[in-house]
Parts: C-alpha cells; structure tokens; sequence
C-alpha cells in the first residue's frame, strides 16, 4: 500500500506497534492499588478536571478523552510532557506539579473509569478520502472521461495516475505554472484536502486498454524510451508517487508534452533526457504510441484504504491488545480532532516515536483525516 501525498507505502518493520518499549521498563510500572485511584481523584479535580473533566471526556474538540485509558500509557504519556518529549505548556506544567507519583495517581484514576460513551447521535462520521474524491470527480468527467479515462484527443486520462505527481500538478495550475484557463476555474476554490481525496480517487481507477494510435509506431517507438524507463517505471508503469505514469495515456497529450520540453517546458531532467531521446516529431509520435498501447495499473487502493490502514493499526491499538509491554492507547472512540493533531505531530516529528513518524511520514491531511474519523466512530 502506498498512497499518496506525500504520497504512501507503510513497512511491514513498522507493525509492531505505536510506541513499543522493553518490557523490563515496564514491569517498573506497579499496578495501581484502590487508594492510587481515591488519591488521582482528589488531584484529577484539582488539575485535570477544567480540560478533561472529572468522568475523563474531553470538554471541547481537540482535548483527549482520558476515561477507560490504557494505565501505563497515561503514566508514560504524563512523564513525557513533564520532560518535554511532548509539547504543550499547560500540560507540561500540571504533569510538573503532580511529580512522579501524582502522576501515577492520576492515571490510575482516570484508567479505573468507564469509557465515555458518545450521545445519541454524535457518533463521528467517517470521513473517505475515496468517496469524497470521488463525488468531487464528477466535475472532471466532461474533459477527462469516466473514471479518468479521456476519450477526448489531446486531453490526458488521469485513471491510474500517480496520486504525488497528482498532487503536485493541481499546485502547479494553482500557481499558474501551468497556463490551462479552464483549470484554473475549476480548482481554485479547491482546498488541500479535496485535491488530495481526487488524487486517491483516480490512482485507483484502472485505465481503460486503447488501440494503436494512427500516427507512430509502438515497436520503433519501444526503442527509443530507454531514458525513459528510469523514471516512469517499466513500459510506462511508474512506481513512484511523485512521478506520472505513462501506459494507457493520450497520445496526442503525450506528443504534445514531449514537443513542450523539446521547446524549453520547464523541467530540467525532462529537458535533458528529451534533447537524447526525442530527436524530431517522429521520434515524439514513436514514442508516445508505444506507451498508448501499454496496459496500465491503478497505483492505489483507495476503496478499501481506511480498513488497510486500520488492519495494522489494530494490532497495537485495538481492545483486544493487552501485551502489557506495549505502551500504546487505546484510541477507538477517542475525539477526532485530537486524533488528527497527534497524528499530525507525528508526521512532522514533533511528538517523539521514529515508528509512528514513520509510519505517517507518507500521509496528506486527506488520509490522516480519515484514519481520525475512523476510530473516533467506533464504540470506545
């Protein structure tokens, strides 16, 4: 699995867990005794209670939800904000005041608690990436053809595409790189998340098989893609995210793509590799009917993307994951908005876990909001 945008593979090294820590650290953690749990209560509504409140539901978006939590987790997770290894003032100077052994007292109180069940009707609703995408495609469909496939010559199909290349052409149209004027209309009112969810949509579309065009040769154009292969992956199939598949494609588009970079379309390492490969109009028409005739791939998965992601999510975070050598919440239920901040934190290196850096490393907002909604919809 590898989406998008920043574009997305997640390693299977990466499987075990949130934050995984050595057992025999753990073991140093004692089991909380009825009286730790009378003691964090008094302190929980001298401290915690203005934000978290005292049955442990956050009182506004963006504050966890702290009732049924994994004990050693709210322990380590305290110790980590009275150390700086997480940020935020408020918490870092409460977690200050309760010591070590507060600490302990607050967590065994709030972990004692039942999760907090959602109100009638304000269970989150699950945000796809997909499904938004592919509403938002509808728009697309007059010029690029259902599903991305264009039958328009001239116009290039998106099916398939890669999702970063995606990404990054929409940013160069917003910026007027590239001057297309009906482009611009119909994507400046579109915010990162949309384009991002667009990107998923028409990666998972398989582009349609075309015929030969009427204009080149596939076999003579075969030989002259050596360059080209390097970068766009083997007979037109890429595999990277930030650079565009070429099977399947328009061949007027790519004809007239090539001529661009032959005239001076800014793109140095395109320049460099067409002023080889491409040494006249021929050559450009060779070329693009050998990859028009290419069978493509759909680059991701979007259909069932949430559940991929939550398949090995679960195996650190689910109910059912008690190791007790795993320091790790549990976070079905949790508030949505906190979610898509932590996550966000981990992408960007500001929460402390090389695995979970790691594993969000690859994810645009788009994602990262739905994994958020996913778990804030399921019962805690």
């Amino acid at each position: 699995m590898k989406y998008l945008a920043r574009a997305l593979l997640i390693s299977a090294a990466l499987a075990t867990g949130w934050d995984i820590r050595d057992s025999s650290a753990q073991n140093a953690i004692a089991a909380p005794t009825k009286a730790d749990i009378d003691a964090g209560k008094t302190l929980a509504e001298q401290q915690c209670k203005g934000c978290h409140g005292l049955d442990g539901h956050g009182i506004a978006p963006g504050i966890p939800n702290l009732a049924g939590q994994r004990y050693r987790y709210l322990v380590t997770a305290l110790s980590e904000y009275r150390q700086g290894q997480r940020i935020h003032a408020g918490v870092k100077i409460m977690a200050e005041n309760l010591n070590e052994a507060g600490e302990g007292m607050v967590a065994a109180y709030y972990a004692s608690l039942p999760p907090v069940a959602p109100a009638p009707g304000a269970r989150a609703e699950i945000f796809s990436p997909y499904d938004h995408g592919k509403k938002l495609a509808q728009a697309c469909t007059k010029c690029h053809g259902e599903n991305g496939n264009s039958v328009t010559p001239g116009m290039p199909s998106l099916s398939g595409q890669q999702p970063g290349y995606f990404v990054a052409a929409i940013q160069e149209y917003l910026a007027s790189a590239r001057e297309t004027p009906p482009m611009h209309s119909l994507i400046r009112n579109l915010k990162a998340l949309d384009f991002e969810s667009l990107a998923l949509y028409f990666a998972s579309q398989t582009p349609a098989q075309r015929h030969a065009p009427l204009r080149g040769n596939p076999a003579a154009g075969e030989r002259l893609t050596g360059l080209c292969g390097g970068c766009h992956g083997a007979r037109g199939v890429s595999t990277d995210s930030a650079t565009p598949s070429l099977a399947g494609q328009d061949p007027l588009y790519l004809v007239d793509a090539l001529k661009a970079y032959r005239a001076g379309r800014k793109h140095a390492a395109m320049q460099r590799v067409v002023a080889v490969a491409v040494k006249s109009d021929a050559d450009a028409e060779n070329i693009a009917a050998f990859y028009t005739v290419q069978p493509g791939t759909a680059a991701e998965h979007g259909q069932t993307l949430l559940q991929d992601i939550a398949a090995r999510c679960d195996r650190c975070h689910s109910s059912t994951a008690d190791n007790p050598a795993l320091v790790v919440p549990n976070i079905r239920g949790q508030d949505r908005d906190y979610l898509i901040m932590a996550l966000r934190s981990y992408r960007e290196g500001r929460r402390e876990s090389s695995a979970m850096h790691n594993m969000t490393l690859p994810y645009g907002d788009a994602i990262i909001e739905g994994i958020a909604s996913y778990y804030a919809s399921q019962s805690p």
